[in-house]
C-alpha cells in the first residue's frame, strides 16, 4: 500500500489543494483581491477547460511520455504555483494560476493511473486506485481544518504557504518511491495491444461499452460535483449561515472521502465495480436532493454523500476500465474520461453562474444538480443490470 499512500499524498497536493483550496477560501479572499461573482464563474469554467486540456494531452500523447517524469514534473509545477498564490492580488493573475494548477492536476492523475495499473497487484488495483484518488479527500479535510484553525490566526495567505510546504515534501517522497519502484515481471504482463492508436481512440469510446460508460459517468459526475464544490461556500454565505458551517462541511467531505477510498475500492475488488458504483451514486443523490430543498439542515448529509461518491469514483472507474484494457490504454481512456469530466464541470459551472445572475439566488441551480444526480443513479442501475462485455477489447 506504500505506492497508494504516496500517490494519495500527490492527490492532496494536485487536487485537494491545487483545485479545491481556492473554492474553500473564496469568501475570505474576495475583500482583498476584488474577486466578483463573475470572476468565480470564470474561474470555475476556465479551470475545468484547463483540466480538460491537460487530460486531452495525456489521452492523446500520454503513451509517449514517461509517466514517472510526468508525475514529478506535475508535482513540481503544482507546488510552485501554491507558493505563488498568496502573492497574487489581481483576479486575472489568480485565475491564470488556477488554470495551470488544474492542467497539472489532470496530468498528475493520469500518470498515477498508468503506474498503478501497471505495477500494482491485479487483485488489489481498484483498492490502490481508490485509495490514491481519495487523497483529494484528505485535501478537502485539511482545507476545512485550515479554515477553522489557521486562517483566523494567520490569514488566508498562510493556507497557500502551508500547502506549498506540504507539496515540496510530497515531491521528495514521490521521487524516492519512484526511484525504488520496480517494474512488473515480464511473465506477469499479459500480452496484448500496449496502447490505443490516436486514430482509433475516439472510435473506441463510442463503440466499446466500458469506455463509453466510463466517459458518461465522468461527464455526469463533473456536472454535479464541480459546481457543488465551487459554489457551496458562496451559497451558504448567501443564506446567511455561519462561516464555520462551510468549514465543517468541507471537513465532513474530507473525512468521508478518506475512509471511502479504501472501503469502496476493496468492495469493488470483491463484489464488482458495477455494484460499487451504484452504491455510491445512490448515497450521493439522496444527499443532493435533501440539500436542494433544506440546505441549512442537510448540508452535512450532502457533504457525506459527496465524499462517499466523488473521491473513490475515480479509482473504481479506472479499475473497472483496467479489467478490459492495458495499463497504457487505461491511462488514455482515463485521460478522455477527465476530458468529459471537465466538459460536464464547465457546463455545470456556467449554468449555475447564469442561474445566479438571472434569478439572484443559487437554490434553483442546486435543484438542477440534484436532478442530474438521479441520472447517475439511472446509469448505475443500467450498468449493474446490463452485460458490459465490450467489443474489440484491448487486452490487459
Amino acid at each position: 500500500m506504500r505506492m497508494a499512500v504516496v500517490f494519495g499524498m500527490n492527490q492532496v497536493v494536485s487536487h485537494g489543494f491545487g483545485m479545491f483550496l481556492f473554492a474553500a477560501l473564496v469568501p475570505l479572499m474576495r475583500e482583498s483581491t476584488g474577486l466578483s461573482y463573475w470572476h468565480l464563474a470564470l474561474a470555475g469554467a476556465s479551470t475545468q477547460l484547463a483540466y480538460l486540456a491537460g487530460a486531452l494531452i495525456l489521452g492523446i500523447i500520454g503513451h509517449r511520455l514517461g509517466t514517472r517524469a510526468v508525475a514529478l514534473v506535475s508535482g513540481a509545477i503544482s507546488t510552485s504555483l501554491l507558493f505563488s498564490m498568496p502573492l497574487l492580488r489581481e483576479p486575472v493573475a489568480i485565475i491564470i494560476a488556477l488554470i495551470f494548477l488544474a492542467a497539472s492536476a489532470a496530468m498528475s492523475w493520469g500518470a498515477i493511473v498508468e503506474i498503478i495499473s501497471r505495477c500494482a497487484p491485479r487483485e488489489r488495483r481498484s483498492t490502490y486506485l481508490s485509495s490514491a484518488s481519495s487523497g483529494t479527500a484528505w485535501g478537502y479535510g485539511i482545507s476545512g481544518l485550515v479554515i477553522l484553525w489557521i486562517v483566523p490566526i494567520w490569514g488566508w495567505e498562510s493556507s497557500w504557504r502551508l500547502a506549498g510546504v506540504f507539496g515540496a515534501l510530497v515531491l521528495v517522497v514521490t521521487w524516492s518511491m519512484l526511484r525504488r519502484l520496480q517494474e512488473p515481471e515480464p511473465q506477469t504482463v499479459v500480452s496484448g495491444e500496449h496502447s490505443i492508436a490516436v486514430s482509433k481512440l475516439l472510435r473506441t469510446l463510442f463503440t466499446e461499452r466500458t469506455a463509453f460508460f466510463a466517459c458518461a459517468i465522468c461527464f455526469l459526475v463533473g456536472f454535479c460535483t464541480m459546481p457543488f464544490s465551487n459554489w457551496l461556500n458562496t451559497y451558504l454565505e448567501e443564506l446567511g449561515l455561519p462561516a464555520e458551517l462551510g468549514g465543517y462541511s468541507w471537513t465532513t467531505v474530507g473525512v468521508t472521502g478518506m475512509v471511502a477510498g479504501f472501503v469502496t475500492g476493496k468492495f469493488a475488488d470483491q463484489k464488482g465495480h458495477a455494484s460499487a458504483l451504484l452504491l455510491i451514486f445512490v448515497v450521493f443523490a439522496v444527499g443532493q436532493i435533501a440539500f436542494a430543498f433544506s440546505p441549512a439542515k442537510t448540508v452535512l448529509l450532502a457533504s457525506f454523500g459527496y465524499g462517499l461518491m466523488y473521491f473513490p469514483m475515480w479509482g473504481i472507474v479506472a479499475g473497472w476500465v483496467n479489467q478490459q484494457y492495458s495499463a497504457t490504454a487505461t491511462m488514455q481512456i482515463s485521460g478522455i474520461c477527465m476530458v468529459t469530466f471537465g466538459l460536464g464541470g464547465t457546463l455545470g459551472n456556467l449554468l449555475l453562474g447564469t442561474i445566479r445572475d438571472v434569478s439572484g439566488v443559487l437554490q434553483p441551480g442546486f435543484i438542477l444538480l440534484a436532478a442530474v444526480s438521479l441520472l447517475l443513479v439511472g446509469l448505475g442501475l443500467y450498468i449493474r443490470r446490463g452485460s458490459l462485455a465490450p467489443v474489440g477489447v484491448v487486452a490487459q
